[in-house]
């Protein structure tokens, strides 16, 4: 698991079947990290620091074993500070 803070939304209107109408979200795990795409399985909203779990716990959080999906967001943090390093 790691733990995440939403960016923003990320449009992608052509997709494979697979991925039905799940939101996809722009999530980085530090400032300046390199951002990932993330299916959001809760609810989340940019500015949210989140859980992300990835690999085969990706797939079975976002729905399916063959769901296409290596970060899927699977909790909301209702309270965190960022580490300062």
């Amino acid at each position: 698991m790691r733990i995440m803070r939403v960016e923003k939304t990320l449009v992608s209107t052509n997709r494979i079947k697979e991925m039905g109408h799940r939101p996809l979200l722009v999530v980085r795990d530090k400032i300046g990290g390199t951002p990932s795409v993330a299916v959001d399985a809760v609810g989340c909203i940019p500015g949210d620091w989140v859980i992300c779990v990835g690999s085969s716990a990706a797939r079975e959080a976002a729905g399916s074993k063959e769901f296409p999906s290596d970060l899927t967001i699977v909790g909301i943090i209702d309270q965190w500070e960022e580490e300062k390093s």
